[in-house]
């Protein structure tokens, strides 16, 4: 259960639209600032007043896909998220209604062996649920077919139904995106970067602040029935593990962009606790009992009661500080979810600790 459970966000504060839209820019959005239990608020233009020199911002390159093409299952027409591509090549896929309510459907196609047909004579079939069969959400296909694409032709960035209409692909693209050489992707976007602009990089750089980049591949949102995030892929760069290493000794604070950006690094911890250059895939489930032991802050969204994610913000600011943080976004009426504004979590008067114990596997780590 998270610190949140029993919270309640008003749909009236989901973010319907992208900042621009809304303001001046994808940086006019609002920025809550958590130090331990003490709160501020801010406008994101104003993070390099939050951070020093010597900070290190850890960021995801993972370039959001239009993930989410019409298709029938039988007599039925779906939309398939494309979320995740295995290791043996499959896809794991998600299959909503197109009415856009966001409803999953149930046990999407029955039994294994369901056909999805897609656009352009193209199909894919349903193999084995993605977790336990009762209430799969998440199944994992074989696709006989160029997924990327596919998705180039007849895609779309998957949107929920909070959201006022279709958005172009680059609104759901951070500036930090670097598109992949085998075409892989996030199903959807690294949110917690997308306020980002290039003048505000420059800026952070030119006061010290330095940024380190990494990729994970984030399949679609887990927060609709209490699930832990599904195995992603990620990579920790060599250099990357250096420059967090190197500021780690020089005093500097390591604030992880995004909890995508936590997973990647948590995952990427030896045993003695030091950062390693790492690839592969990870299912570590960053919770209040593992702890986090290289992140010190994080920017983040605000996220759903029951979404997973919590469970991490709660190990990196202790449960009594997520709540407080929480109930004064409420109070001031912040915008929720990937369009809205933005909570900077960092140390307050001492760090949160950091456990020895690892509660994950990886694979293929170099």
């Amino acid at each position: 259960m998270t610190a949140l459970e029993a919270l309640r966000v008003p749909p009236e504060l989901s973010a319907r639209v992208p900042a621009e839209r809304r303001g001046a820019g994808r940086d006019d959005v609002r920025l809550l600032v958590s130090r331990g239990s003490a709160v501020s608020h801010r406008g994101f233009r104003e993070l390099p007043g939050e951070l020093r020199a010597g900070d290190v911002l850890v960021v995801n390159t993972s370039m959001t896909l239009a993930a989410a093409v019409n298709g029938r299952l039988g007599g039925e027409p779906v939309v398939v998220h494309f979320s995740t591509r295995g290791e043996d090549g499959r896809w794991a896929v998600e299959l909503r209604r197109p009415d856009g309510t966001g409803t999953t459907l149930p046990r999407p196609g029955g039994p294994a062996g369901a056909e999805v047909r897609l656009p352009g004579g193209r199909w894919l079939v349903l193999e084995d649920p993605l977790g336990p069969p009762e209430g799969a959400r998440l199944w994992w296909a074989r696709a006989p077919l160029d997924v990327p694409a596919l998705l180039d032709g007849y895609g779309r960035p998957i949107r929920y139904a909070y959201t006022e209409r279709d958005q172009p692909l680059s609104a759901y693209r951070t500036v930090f995106a670097v598109p992949s050489q085998d075409g892989s992707g996030s199903a959807e976007m690294p949110s917690a970067a997308r306020p980002f602009t290039a003048g505000l990089v420059a800026e952070l750089v030119s006061r010290g602040v330095q940024f380190a980049p990494l990729t994970l591949h984030t399949g679609v949102a887990s927060a609709e029935a209490h699930e832990p995030p599904y195995p992603e892929r990620f990579e920790v760069p060599l250099t990357t593990a250096r420059l967090v290493e190197a500021a780690r000794a020089g005093g500097g604070r390591v604030i992880a962009v995004g909890t995508t950006a936590v997973r990647a690094l948590e995952s990427a911890v030896g045993p003695d606790g030091r950062l390693r250059g790492a690839a592969g895939w990870t299912d570590l489930v960053v919770t209040p009992e593992r702890g986090v032991r290289v992140v010190d802050g994080l920017i983040t969204g605000l996220h759903e009661p029951e979404a997973s994610h919590l469970l991490m913000l709660e190990a990196i600011a202790g449960r009594r500080a997520l709540r407080h943080g929480y109930d004064e976004a409420l109070r001031h009426r912040y915008l929720w979810h990937e369009f809205g504004d933005v909570h900077l979590l960092l140390p307050g008067a001492a760090n949160p600790a950091k456990s020895p114990h690892a509660l994950h596997r990886t694979s293929n780590v170099s």
